[in-house]
Parts: C-alpha cells; structure tokens; sequence
C-alpha cells in the first residue's frame, strides 16, 4: 500500500484554478511571522506552470516584499540571460516587477564551473538562512515542479543526486540530457516548512500516478517527505487524469 499522504494532494479543474490557489499559499506565508531575522526565504521553481503563479504574484500590490530572499531549485548550465535560464524566466514573470533587491536575490551561477556552482551556492545558504533543521537551512516556502519524467528540481531517474545526503546543492549529470544540472538535494528540500508542487498537463499524469503509488520504482518526485513541514500538491484535471 502506497505511503503518499493523500491529504496532500489537491486536484483543480484548470491550470488557472490550480495558480489561483497557490498564490494564497505563497501570500499566506508572506505575510507570515518572519521570525527573529525578520526575514522569509522562498525557493523558485522553473518550467512552465509556475509562470502564471509568479505572473500573479507581480500583479498582487498587498505583498509586503520586506525582508524576503528569492532562491533557486535548480538551474541549467547556461548564462542568465539565455532563453532555458530558470532565472532569466523568473526576472521577467516576476523579479523585474518586484521590490526585492539584488542582494536579496540569489541566482545560481549557470554559466560557470557547476560543480564550483553548487558549491558556492550551497555556502551562500549557509551563509543567509539563519533556521536550522539538524543543522539544514530551513527555508519558508520551496516551489518544486515535475517533469513528465517524474524528476523535480533537477533530480532526474538515475543520476548520482538522487543518493546525496549531506550536500545541499550538487552538480548533476544527467546523461538523459546529455547536460549537467546544479539542483538542491532532498537534505534541503526535506527540511522545509512549505514544499508547494505544482503540476499540470495529461503529460504528467503517469509519473504522479507513480508517486501516488510509491514502492521502489517511484520516480525522484516521491522522495520529497517535509520531515516537520507541510507538503502541498496542487494539479490539475490533466495531471490527474491517471490516479485511482
């Protein structure tokens, strides 16, 4: 029997529906105690579907962007203004039409080195998230998608991340791919207090259908288990279209 806390998951009827809700998610939490730092610390995911949240979000004049800091899950191994930058698309839906300033947002360095990448991003989180899980930085809110492959962030089937357990952000070679990825790693991810999925489209509803089932062979999605936080899936009919 499937462990997947069903209780999590949240079918829309629209991809629309599905960004509507999120965005009171993310704004619930932003307007949240900051704790003692004053501050909150949200991690972006990329792909296609959290467009329209981060659209929404740059829209909303109520947020209070005071003291937040803008991360990343993954990152292509690309300039920052090349057109498959998660960042570059983040700029233009959101950062660009928000009050948060340079040094509140933390971009991964696609375009050097990944594995010096990963590293100097790993001590950048060190160095800002100030909460701690078993000595794990604590991030407020992680955005996470999927890909129909069932991967998320970029830990995709197979590849060398899926097995770290101390870094919280490798450089991932994904043969698949014929590329590397720099990703954070289910150490970080797992110490969140939000994770929020966002998926959507018919593609994907074979890999969720996996994740929901669980067992062995369920696809790197699956492993994200918030130890003391809450985990979120929010889909929509298509993504759903094949759980029981």
């Amino acid at each position: 029997m499937s462990d997947f806390p069903r209780s999590s998951l949240r079918v829309f009827r629209t991809v629309d529906d599905l960004n509507d809700a999120a965005l009171e998610v993310v704004r619930e939490i932003l307007a949240g105690s900051r704790g003692e730092s004053g501050e909150i610390h949200l991690a972006l995911a990329g792909g296609s579907t959290p467009r329209g949240l981060y659209q929404r979000l740059a829209e909303d004049d109520d947020i209070d962007w005071n003291g937040v800091h803008l991360w990343f899950g993954d990152e292509r191994t690309v300039p920052h203004d090349h057109d498959d930058s998660n960042y570059k698309m983040a700029v233009e839906s959101l950062i660009q039409h928000v009050p948060v300033p340079t040094e509140r947002i933390h971009r991964m360095r696609g375009e050097d080195d990944p594995v010096a990448a990963a590293e100097e991003y790993e001590a950048r989180l060190q160095r800002h998230i100030s909460a701690r899980l078993d000595g794990r930085p604590v991030f407020d809110l992680i955005l996470l998608g999927m890909g129909d492959d069932g991967h998320t962030a970029s830990l995709f089937p197979g590849t060398t991340a899926l097995e770290e357990r101390k870094r919280l952000v490798v450089a991932n070679e994904v043969p698949q791919l014929s590329t590397t990825r720099i990703t954070l790693t289910y150490p970080v991810l797992n110490a969140a207090r939000t994770v929020l999925f966002l998926v959507s489209g018919a593609s994907k509803a074979p890999a969720l259908a996996a994740v929901v089932a669980g067992g062995d062979e369920a696809p790197p999605a699956a492993r994200v288990r918030p130890e003391r936080g809450e985990l979120l899936w929010f889909v929509d009919q298509a993504a759903a279209g094949e759980l029981p």
